[in-house]
């Protein structure tokens, strides 16, 4: 797999140029080679793709027009060829915007969006998230320590940047390999709904991804891989659970009691970084007799390879993001299928979804300075704050509970219509798997029609009515009893419990889960007063729903604590704790955020909500704001120690 690799020249001959022509991203190419070659004819405005087509593929463009826009490409690419392939000079920053101004399309938009877009294009060979300080260079005879919690994405991405700065930091990691929920989830068919060019690290770009949206080996091999070229591998201490963290106020440290392969231990550090993510302990549901199945049954999260589902009747409970993967993938060889849902997901239709990379793609990446740099900014602006407006409430609308607003009714008519086309002959069926709550109350996921053909086979039955209980011989529903040999549970994640297991005692002898009482709370879902110095990574209310990928949070929230731990060490504070009025502002701020999202009005079950009813996970703001707020801690946000 190939990190931040180097551009090839380019020796194809014609007839090989036009052919990897047919395979690319022509928006995003076309601003690569105007960049190139200084031609900015290559970017006319009648070939400016539209941001709002959301499901269409060409983004609005005909096919006269794409035809052009090869035709362009080609030209261009033949004279780079040709002249020995000289790059033009880097623009200057109007070339830049004009550049961008082709993809984006909303002058106003750019303007407000300009050094965000800069950043996240990461031009001219360099991180540009790079910490811009050093321990060496702020507090060289201090001794300061951070430990990370978890070596999945986010945990990887702490500890480079805490690396560059030359901090001390350790990993603790309770599995025996790296990658998280990447190295967890093994279930069949398990991939990334996000497209792979996007799912990655602003330091660690490929250009080589096996698949648009890859499989979850091909995603363990890419954090393996970052591991590895950054050695990042050897401050991990794996097999490794931290069971508490104490602060210790006189101190200004933090107590790690942690059990491993030597058996327990305690640790002193200076700061704690919880990167143990949302999505990583398995639920269940609370239906009768879960214990009494006498076959085998597990969660999806936790697959039994062992048990082999040939032939054999199996039940699925649940049809949200993993049941859409696994389903398909086991339809063929199983004997019989029941899938159990509550409630239907909308689907966002992906044609592309399980398609391999075209090689032209991967070749023009290899071979076209920038490209995959264009490329990366139009899938982050398509999939970022491009779609939010659709998950806006819109006071007036008087329509129906089946939307909020008249965009949203627009997405939610496009989505049911896609279902409908699919099973053009079954009614019954359609009527089953159509939602009848707005787009984005709940998570979209991704399919290219193998969700749907799998269930509409002879051999797999979708049961919606509820279930009764779990019984020794299979599932009863509805008062009706299905036989089966094997159970699944798709049934996500215990999203809204925060860093458990974890004991985590602060200021005072506070306790964090008696603090938070079941209702997670932090400050821009990073800090929580009362305990000094500890610092979460997807903590409450930064999940995203439509816009982007979760790696660009984790990127932004990781330079946030990088700026924390350089206000303690240019300060030579030993501790900086949250104010409480500050905190509780923010999360008046989040709440009322959230209310004005379909999420936060939907009626729709889903686990954006905790126990309490509110929303815990999501972010209701765009990407800019949230960058903006993470860009560097205010001092006056914090008591420093």
């Amino acid at each position: 797999m190939a990190l931040n690799a180097p551009i090839e020249p380019v020796t194809a001959d014609d007839d090989q140029l036009r052919a990897v022509l047919r395979e690319a991203h022509l928006p995003s190419l076309l601003a690569a080679l105007a960049m190139l070659t200084g031609d900015h004819a290559l970017i006319p405005d009648h070939l400016r793709p539209d941001i709002t087509a959301l499901f269409d593929p060409n983004a609005g463009l005909t096919e006269a027009d794409l035809d052009e826009a090869r035709e362009l490409a080609f030209e261009a690419l033949r004279r780079y060829r040709d002249g020995g392939c000289v790059r033009a000079p880097d623009p200057d920053n109007d070339e830049l915007l004009s550049l961008m101004a082709f993809l984006i399309g909303d002058a106003g938009l750019l303007a407000q969006y300009r050094e965000f877009f800069i950043e996240e294009l990461g031009l001219g060979g360099h991180d540009p998230r790079a910490p811009q300080w050093s321990k060496e260079a702020v507090a060289p005879d201090r001794r300061f320590t951070v430990a990370i919690i978890g070596a999945g994405m986010s945990g990887l991405a702490a500890a480079h940047r805490l690396g560059q700065a030359g901090v001390d930091h350790v990993l603790f990691e309770k599995n025996t390999e790296l990658g998280g929920t990447w190295w967890e989830n093994t279930y069949p068919g398990c991939r990334v709904d996000v497209p792979s060019h996007l799912y990655s690290y602003t330091f660690a770009t490929r250009d080589d991804w096996p698949q648009l949206y890859s499989k979850q080996a091909a995603l363990l091999e890419y954090f393996n891989d970052v591991a590895d070229d950054l050695d990042l591998r050897s401050r991990i201490r794996f097999g490794t659970e931290v069971r508490e963290a104490r602060f210790d106020e006189e101190r200004g440290t933090w107590t790690l009691a942690v059990s491993g392969p030597g058996g327990e231990d305690t640790i002193e550090v200076n700061a704690v970084i919880s990167a143990v993510g949302q999505l990583n302990r398995p639920s269940f549901p609370g239906i009768d007799g879960l214990d009494s199945f006498a076959g085998p049954s597990f969660h999806s999260a936790q697959w039994d390879h062992s048990v082999d589902l040939r032939g054999k009747r199996v039940g699925v409970i649940g049809t949200g993001a993993s049941a859409t993967q696994f389903v398909p993938e086991i339809a063929d060889e199983v004997g019989e299928l029941v899938v159990f849902q509550r409630t239907p997901n909308w689907i966002a239709p992906s044609d592309d979804y399980h398609s391999d990379t075209p090689e032209g793609l991967r070749w023009l990446m290899r071979h076209v300075p920038t490209y995959a740099h264009w490329y990366r900014l139009w899938l982050f602006w398509r999939m970022a704050d491009g779609l939010l407006p659709a998950a806006k409430v819109d006071p007036a609308w008087d329509g129906d509970d089946t939307a909020v607003s008249w965009l949203n009714d627009a997405v939610r008519l496009v989505l049911a219509e896609y279902i409908s086309l699919q099973l053009p002959d079954d009614p019954e069926l359609t009527a089953q798997v159509t939602p009848r709550y707005p787009p984005a109350s709940k998570r979209i996921v991704r399919d290219s029609g193998k969700w749907l053909d799998a269930l509409s086979r002879d051999d797999v039955t979708l049961v919606t009515d509820g279930i009764d209980a779990v019984t020794p011989t299979g599932i009863r529903a509805g008062g009706v009893d299905h036989e089966l040999d094997v159970i699944v549970y798709a049934t996500g994640f215990q999203a809204s419990n925060f860093l458990t297991p974890m004991r985590l005692v602060g200021r005072d002898g506070v306790e964090l889960h008696e603090r938070w009482d079941g209702d997670a709370r932090a400050y821009m879902g990073i800090t929580v007063p009362q305990f000094p110095n500890l610092f979460m990574l997807y903590g409450p209310n930064t999940n995203i729903v439509l816009n982007g990928s979760i790696i660009f949070f984790s990127e932004c929230e990781v330079d946030y604590v990088l700026g924390c731990v350089r206000l303690l060490l240019e300060g030579d504070h030993r501790a900086l704790d949250c104010r409480p009025d500050v905190h509780d502002a923010y999360n008046e701020r989040i709440d009322a955020g959230n209310q004005t999202m379909v999420w936060g009005v939907t009626k729709a079950n889903s686990w954006y909500r905790n126990a309490k009813g509110r929303i815990s996970q999501n972010w209701p703001f765009s990407l800019l704001e949230f960058w903006e707020q993470t860009r560097s801690p205010d001092a006056e946000d914090y008591e420093l120690l």
